[in-house]
């Protein structure tokens, strides 16, 4: 992962147990931090070095006037900082504290969205496309939650499903929308009940994982001129709304 998607620009508050400290990313090489209150207090510009871990985590660490190294973690997904100090007298610091941002970055780079459409997609095409009930532990979460009334609950009931459908079930993906840990997908399965329907599915992601799920299903109904000539599903809504 590159460190281009360092959120330069972000301001936040880092929450930790004993003290709080204001963060500014100037840039992928600086850093302003202040620490309004306690024996700590100070505000300091430093170089910094950025490693990037993964999504939307980074290794950034500096040393500062009085000697003091600081590696922080920060993990902007979780919306969390691990920070790791030893001060000039050799005492070490093991800290984590919670993010509130104050100012946003220059531009978005939350890729939540997109890695969560990714996940969903993969997940309705693998178990309702293909009938892979294999994909079912990759998936989903070990404790996923079901509020379809008529599947039982767990990764085991799910599985078993998979492994039983009927092969005339096939599904097929529509327009998706994103945001946090949230995904809706609008799709159209047949063989699932005597007439095709179409289904709005809504996921809740966590740990990359597909850990909940509620949906809502209507029989398709044709479109008629008389009443505008609008079908419910179009196979082509996807690549029209970038969710392919």
């Amino acid at each position: 992962m590159s460190i281009d998607r360092f959120p330069v620009g972000l301001e936040v508050d880092v929450a930790y147990p004993q003290f709080q400290v204001h963060l500014a990313l100037l840039s992928a090489t600086q850093l302003r931090f202040e620490i309004k209150e306690g024996p700590f207090a100070r505000t300091e510009t430093v170089d910094i070095q950025v490693v990037a871990l993964g999504n939307g985590l980074f290794a950034v660490s500096w040393q500062e006037k009085d000697g003091a190294t600081v590696t922080n973690v920060q993990d902007y997904d979780r919306g969390q900082v691990h920070s790791f100090a030893t001060l000039p007298g050799g005492q070490f610091l093991r800290m984590t504290g919670t993010m509130a941002v104050t100012r946003p970055a220059e531009r978005a780079l939350d890729a939540r969205p997109a890695r969560n459409k990714a996940l969903v997609r993969d997940a309705m095409t693998s178990l309702f496309q293909r009938h892979d009930a294999s994909a079912v532990d990759r998936l989903y979460a070990a404790d996923y939650v079901q509020h379809n009334p008529g599947i039982p609950q767990g990764r085991d009931a799910l599985r078993a499903l998979v492994a039983k459908l009927s092969p005339d079930v096939h599904y097929e993906p529509g327009l998706m929308v994103a945001e946090g840990d949230l995904v809706a997908i609008h799709g159209r399965i047949r063989g699932w009940a005597d007439a095709p329907q179409v289904v709005i599915d809504l996921f809740r992601i966590a740990h990359g994982r597909l850990a909940e799920h509620w949906d809502v299903l209507q029989n398709e109904v044709p479109a008629t001129a008389a009443l505008g000539g609008i079908a419910m599903f179009d196979p082509d809504e996807a690549a029209r709304s970038g969710a392919s």
